[in-house]
């Protein structure tokens, strides 16, 4: 039996679809008006926190982040800026692991503030690498270099984590679980 089924392929293709083409079409727009990464941080934590909720294996926040990755390119081959996010997803990968998907979704209030963490934690990391390789030195030193760069993309995690946990609360709220999702035999 393979490890990711097909249920857990299209979940993992769709929610990084979705992160790819927005991130695609909205964030270079947002960006030019505001000189802020927070939406393609909210776009990117928002469907990793659901892929994750969805599948719950090792390896789906990578995944995602590849596809998303590879889209990205693929319809923007000049924003290269994009492979911090690639970092992060695997660093989120390996953080839900680490805790636990039975401790990050069985437990609304210790689940929520883990995932909470580990979006803040991620954002971090593509915001150090995107800043460190990527970003032009005037809008470093607008925002307090490399370390304030970072900032910006935590705070752009804590947008993003606070969306997926609710978005995630809501469906279990309503009965909606991944198990609901999948075929009687």
């Amino acid at each position: 039996m393979a490890y990711f089924g097909t249920r857990d392929l299209a979940g993992i293709a769709i929610f990084a679809a979705l992160w790819g083409v927005l991130n695609v079409t909205l964030s270079p727009i947002f960006f030019q008006m505001f000189h802020l990464p927070f939406l393609c941080d909210l776009i990117g934590f928002t469907a990793l926190i659901l892929a994750v909720w969805l599948v719950r294996k090792l390896g789906t926040a990578t995944l995602v982040g590849f596809i998303a990755t590879i889209l990205n390119f693929m319809l923007r081959p000049t924003a290269f800026h994009f492979l911090g996010f690639t970092a992060a997803a695997v660093a989120f990968d390996v953080l839900a692991a680490i805790i636990g998907y039975k401790r990050l979704f069985e437990n609304r209030v210790l689940g929520a503030i883990s995932l909470f963490i580990i979006s803040v934690i991620s954002a971090a990391i593509a915001g150090l690498i995107i800043g460190a390789f990527f970003l032009i030195p005037a809008i470093l030193q607008r925002w307090g270099g490399i370390l304030g760069w970072a900032g910006l993309h935590a705070v752009g995690g804590v947008i993003g984590g606070i969306i997926g946990i609710i978005l995630v609360n809501a469906l279990a709220a309503r009965g909606i679980t991944p198990k609901t999702t999948q075929p009687t035999k």
